[in-house]
């Protein structure tokens, strides 16, 4: 089925999920480790190391606190307190992608992993800056779960290195992803997103107060969904010295 893009820009305002609570700057503690600083219950962090193919992942339960986990590619900024995300060009990758990736994945305070039905209303929201990318990074995504035998996402959001922001909206489960550019915010300064379903069939994606909606083709309805966020590269090479870095001053998830 064709996606039907409605791409008049409107406020944040219209979206009913709740407005993104972030961590700015000044409030977080650089001493702290990034669970010291976020609400990490409902994530686990996948990172660009471990055996190939299978990449390791840090659990909720290590990532909270102000001595939680943190290392090389996920740590807290010492000077502005900001969690951020590296992702080298050279690193361990999943089955499905060639691209390495610091990124969070969504789970539920139970320890389970999220895996949610479009009806309702979600939101993920952030404040962040691209720190650094060589070409082209993946700061946010929904991702397909249970349901089918698809990896795809749903959607994906794009920060290139000539500051253009842009979603990648997946054309059906089985593969074809469609751009549309939503922003454009230089190297190294702090902007906003959201990415929400609502009605059961509708991506609305916010970039710094605008909103842009996309229709949600039917055959995504068996699939469950859930959230990623974080740095995943979207280029690849054999240095280890480039990539892409993230610094996130705001992440929340609500559901309703």
């Amino acid at each position: 089925m064709r996606r039907r893009t409605f791409l008049t820009a409107t406020t944040a305002a219209v979206l009913a999920a709740p407005a993104l609570s972030a961590v700015p700057a000044s409030a977080a503690d650089p001493s702290k480790a990034p669970g010291g600083n976020f609400d990490l219950s409902v994530w686990q962090l996948q990172e660009p190391v471990g055996s190939p193919g299978s990449p390791q992942t840090i659990s909720s339960s290590r990532l909270q606190g102000a001595n939680g986990y943190q290392d090389d590619f996920f740590y807290t900024d010492t000077r502005d307190g900001a969690m951020t995300f590296w992702a080298p060009e050279k690193g361990v990758t999943t089955p499905n992608s060639n691209y390495a990736r610091s990124e969070l994945r969504e789970m539920n305070r139970n320890g389970s992993a999220a895996d949610w039905s479009l009806q309702g209303s979600h939101r993920l929201a952030a404040t962040l800056r691209v720190v650094s990318v060589t070409k082209n990074v993946c700061v946010g995504q929904i991702h397909l779960g249970s349901g089918g035998s698809s990896t795809k996402p749903l959607v994906e959001l794009y920060y290139r290195s000539n500051g253009d922001i842009v979603v990648g909206t997946e054309n059906s489960p089985a593969g074809g992803q469609t751009t549309h550019t939503v922003g454009q915010v230089p190297v190294g300064k702090t902007w906003t997103y959201a990415i929400a379903v609502s009605g059961g069939n509708t991506l609305d994606i916010t970039v710094n107060g605008s909103t842009t909606h996309y229709a949600i083709p039917s055959s995504f309805n068996p699939y469950r969904q859930y959230f990623k966020a974080g740095s995943y590269n979207q280029s690849s090479s054999d240095s280890t010295t480039k990539g892409a870095r993230v610094a996130f001053y705001g992440l929340t998830v609500s559901h309703s």
